[in-house]
């Protein structure tokens, strides 16, 4: 091999490495393997002291192995699939409604004074705390979950929105008019354009209180979705159950926000200077 090529070669190795995409992964996966180190010294000295013996099953190993069997059983398919529908759907109702209230929060002034302190007031509602109202009003539970995630993610959809609203030139909607456009294209040209960032970010801060909700809300009255398998094995004193359980919950968690951060990327306008 000649001189160039071998330059060529560890040219090539550290634009590897210098890739930033490369440093993400390398840096996260840093990150995770110092979380399992932690947990595994942490799981070795439970099981090795006498009083928390029987706390062992928390360990790492316990946990891993506990994944096969509850793959093999349809336990996690159970619980995801079912835990899914709630989030989803709440989400939904909570993007359909939120989204036309924060555009009309952040175009008409009387609407936002008129309706920033029955909105504050309401927001700053704990979820659960409407859980007596939903079981009351809803004939069943998944309604009843459905509107507690809904009613957590409603407010960073309405405030993202308004406030993605509110950072708009508005020169932009005088051209438009002076141009003939019609309020359906001012929506679709001009203000879903420019307020797809800070949906998107306002969308992804609902998902995380719906994640924290869902979970809580889950423990009573249903018999599907994780929160119920979490709240199952520690009936049944299935420990190792219980982490894989905790486990799938950070990770199905920690995929959507990532999911969702690619978005916003994707439609940040500072995206080219990243």
């Amino acid at each position: 091999m000649n001189a160039s090529a071998r330059t060529s070669g560890r040219d090539d190795t550290a634009g590897f490495f210098k890739n930033p995409a490369v440093h993400r992964i390398g840096w996260a996966l840093a990150g995770l393997s110092i979380l399992l180190l932690l947990w595994g010294i942490f799981g070795y000295y439970i099981a090795q002291n006498p009083d928390t013996k029987s706390f062992s099953a928390f360990g790492l190993i316990p946990t891993l192995e506990a994944f096969p069997r509850l793959f093999q059983e349809g336990k996690i398919q159970d619980a995801v699939y079912a835990s899914s529908y709630r989030l989803f759907g709440g989400l939904i109702i909570a993007i359909i409604i939120g989204l036309p209230i924060g555009v009309l929060v952040g175009r008409n002034k009387r609407f936002r004074e008129l309706s920033h302190s029955p909105f504050q007031l309401l927001r700053m509602v704990s979820p659960l705390a409407w859980m007596p109202i939903a079981v009351f009003v809803f004939s069943q539970w998944d309604s009843s979950i459905i509107f507690l995630i809904a009613m957590a993610s409603i407010w960073p959809v309405i405030f993202a929105t308004a406030a993605g609203l509110a950072k708009v030139d508005p020169a932009w909607f005088m051209v438009a008019r002076n141009l003939g456009a019609r309020p359906m294209h001012m929506l679709t040209r001009i203000i879903m354009p420019a307020i797809t960032f800070d949906v998107l970010s306002g969308i992804r801060l609902a998902l995380g209180v719906a994640w924290i909700v869902l979970v809580p809300a889950e423990y009573l009255g249903v018999t599907s979705g994780l929160g119920y398998a979490i709240e199952d094995a520690r009936e049944t004193l299935s420990y190792d159950h219980l982490t894989a359980m905790v486990v799938t919950i950070g990770v199905i968690g920690y995929t959507l926000d990532t999911m969702l951060v690619v978005l916003i990327k994707r439609f940040s306008w500072h995206r080219g200077n990243n």
